[in-house]
């Protein structure tokens, strides 16, 4: 069940959930425990049901094969920061900063080892205390062009 702006789930507001939620992470989808990419968090931070949609064409459903998307992430060195936070009713958006070293081929483009950062969001849906949904977009032509620059080519092709 959803709850509508300002009802309460669990004798919390939406909000004051993912306000909490907010104040404990440093990323958007795990805690600060991210960055050791720990999948013991999946089950407490997500419904067992999760749907997760990224901005590089993965969609993930249940925690399995959530787990198997957070292992792909964890051999490379992918961050994300959270620059802005808004929340409302059964929802929460997120303005992110992706970050990371090109070390594989990426839409074509062989690895060049530079660092690259381009700008993101994800819109959330919560679910009681939990993540029920999570849907990314991250700046694809922003990233296409700095890979296609660290490569030599034309960005703008």
């Amino acid at each position: 069940m959803f709850a509508a702006p300002g009802e309460a789930i669990n004798g919390k507001s939406v909000r004051e959930i993912a306000d909490r939620w907010k104040a404990q992470i440093d990323q958007p989808f795990l805690p600060r425990d991210v960055n050791r990419f720990d999948t013991s968090l999946i089950p407490v931070l997500l419904t067992q049901d999760i749907r997760f949609r990224g901005s590089l064409g993965q969609t993930k459903n249940g925690h399995f094969e959530f787990a198997e998307y957070v292992n792909f992430i964890r051999r490379t060195d992918f961050t994300n920061e959270i620059e802005e936070f808004i929340s409302e009713g059964d929802k929460a958006f997120a303005r992110l900063t992706y970050r990371g070293t090109h070390r594989g081929k990426l839409f074509g483009i062989a690895a060049t080892g530079r660092r690259i950062e381009y700008a993101g969001a994800a819109l959330f849906s919560f679910r009681g205390a939990k993540i029920a949904e999570v849907w990314v977009l991250g700046d694809i032509y922003g990233l296409i062009s700095q890979l296609r620059s660290a490569a030599g080519e034309d960005p703008g092709r």
